[in-house]
């Protein structure tokens, strides 16, 4: 009892200890994309290597899933990649925070997370989303087992997808199903990795900062998560390649406007 008492006294301390949010606008948020591309810019070689490593796993699951007569799983897999693009973004946040400090960058140097004393934390929140990532993949086939799996119970396949009923409704309940997970998991991690690796605070705080961000910037961080959307859908134009750049520039921003929305 009195261990579960300190437990959750120690959680509430967490909370406490989450920072003033800044209120920002649109305008803002605009900067920051400026001074995302900006870094990328000063080392586009560098940030197009750690960003491959995303589109070229990207791929690698897509053509697994296809060669196991996955195929339900393509697009939710496509589409749910955004959910781990804050952890996949780490290096880069990494390179950010090196270049404020005037400290000379290199690609290797991005790696340093793995060093930092904030990597149980971020471990910890990446272990989140991947889960997140799992629950989402698992939604979207039963989905479609419960939908055009039912019109087509031999095999695996989209006929009627725009055709049937069953069709519609798996399209319209995906994308919203789909919708709940991205607005999660944005709200959760918004700015939670570079305030991790940045103050080293704990998961809560982070989370809890991340949502206070969120709340206090509606209109702003909307903005933002359309501009990520956009990148997102452009950068997998085509087979993901397109990931390399804009990956970057979307992993530089988030740290700008982590500087701009916590004080």
């Amino acid at each position: 009892m009195a261990q579960m008492h300190m437990t959750h006294e120690s959680h509430l301390a967490s909370f406490k200890d989450v920072p003033d949010i800044r209120k920002i606008s649109i305008g803002d948020v605009r900067a920051a994309i400026r001074a995302g591309y900006e870094d990328f810019k000063q080392r586009p070689s560098h940030a197009v290597f750690l960003a491959m490593l995303y589109p070229i796993l990207c791929i690698v699951l897509i053509v697994t899933a296809a060669g196991y007569e996955l195929h339900p799983l393509v697009y939710p897999l496509i589409a749910g990649f955004s959910l781990l693009g804050p952890l996949a973004a780490l290096g880069l946040y990494e390179m950010s925070r090196r270049a404020e400090l005037g400290e000379p960058i290199h690609w290797r140097q991005a790696f340093g997370v793995f060093r930092s004393t904030a990597l149980r934390p971020i471990l910890m929140l990446g272990f989140l989303l991947l889960v997140l990532f799992a629950v989402w993949l698992l939604a979207a086939y039963v989905l479609y087992g419960q939908t055009l799996g039912q019109i087509n119970p031999a095999g695996i396949h989209f006929d009627g997808l725009f055709t049937t009923n069953e069709g519609w409704i798996m399209i319209i309940a995906g994308n919203g199903i789909g919708l709940i997970f991205a607005t999660l998991v944005f709200t959760i991690s918004a700015v939670s990795f570079p305030l991790m690796l940045d103050r080293h605070v704990e998961v809560s705080t982070a989370m809890a900062t991340s949502l206070r961000a969120v709340l206090t910037n509606p209109w702003p961080m909307t903005y933002w998560a359309g501009c990520i959307a956009l990148g997102l859908i452009a950068g997998f134009i085509p087979f993901a390649i397109g990931l390399a750049i804009v990956l970057p520039i979307l992993g530089h921003s988030t740290w700008h406007l982590y500087r701009a929305l916590v004080a």
